[in-house]
């Protein structure tokens, strides 16, 4: 059986592979997360997600057989009319994302990509957030609270963010950073277990 490296440091991340029993190692490989001139954002997050899986495979190969392992990239962009929200700058940039946000839907997309010695394969998974109205003291507060800074879109699902969601069509977990079902399917092809088919080969 190959070995599993996650190519990401985020915690949520880990969470969610430790939460469905799949064994991996993580492995951190900086990458170049500008947006190209005219890219759409499900080519900017699907091309984000290839190349942190290839970025971790290239720091591998300096150690490890090509043939001993397999590596699993992710990303996640918040998107409102087309365009990506990163995380942001400051209290004025996320402050500014929260009032756009507020009363409206959006668009959370989260590519996984998986490559080994032969083969890559990349997912998109679109979910749709739908945002109550936010007061400017309730943006102000939730900055305070530290949670924003580091969140594409300003917010975390997971966290005190959940209080501003009103409904949620797609993935939760993809919203989180790592949409479990397609992953675990997506493992599967490279032969990754996790609880349902520890067994099952």
């Amino acid at each position: 059986m190959l070995s599993l490296y996650l190519a990401s440091g985020s915690p949520r991340r880990r969470e969610l592979l430790t939460q469905i029993d799949v064994p991996f190692n993580t492995i951190i490989a900086a990458i170049d997360e500008t947006p190209l001139v005219n890219e759409s954002p499900e080519s900017y997050v699907e091309r984000l997600a290839c190349e942190k899986a290839q970025a971790g495979r290239d720091v591998l190969l300096k150690s490890i057989h090509p043939d001993l392992f397999c590596v699993l990239g992710a990303d996640t962009a918040v998107v409102l009319e087309g365009r990506i929200l990163g995380k942001p700058v400051d209290q004025a940039d996320a402050l500014t994302m929260l009032k756009a946000l507020s009363g409206r839907e959006h668009d959370v997309l989260t590519a996984i990509s998986v490559i080994d010695s032969q083969l890559c394969e990349t997912r998109v998974v679109r979910s749709r957030v739908k945002f109550r109205d936010i007061s400017k003291q309730e943006a102000s507060l939730y900055w305070a609270s530290g949670e924003p800074q580091d969140k594409a879109g300003g917010y975390a699902i997971q966290g005190l963010g959940a209080v501003f969601v009103a409904g949620l069509n797609g993935s939760y977990s993809g919203v989180v950073g790592l949409p479990i079902c397609e992953t675990a399917e997506l493992l599967g092809h490279f032969g990754i277990p996790c609880w349902q088919n520890l067994t099952v080969r």
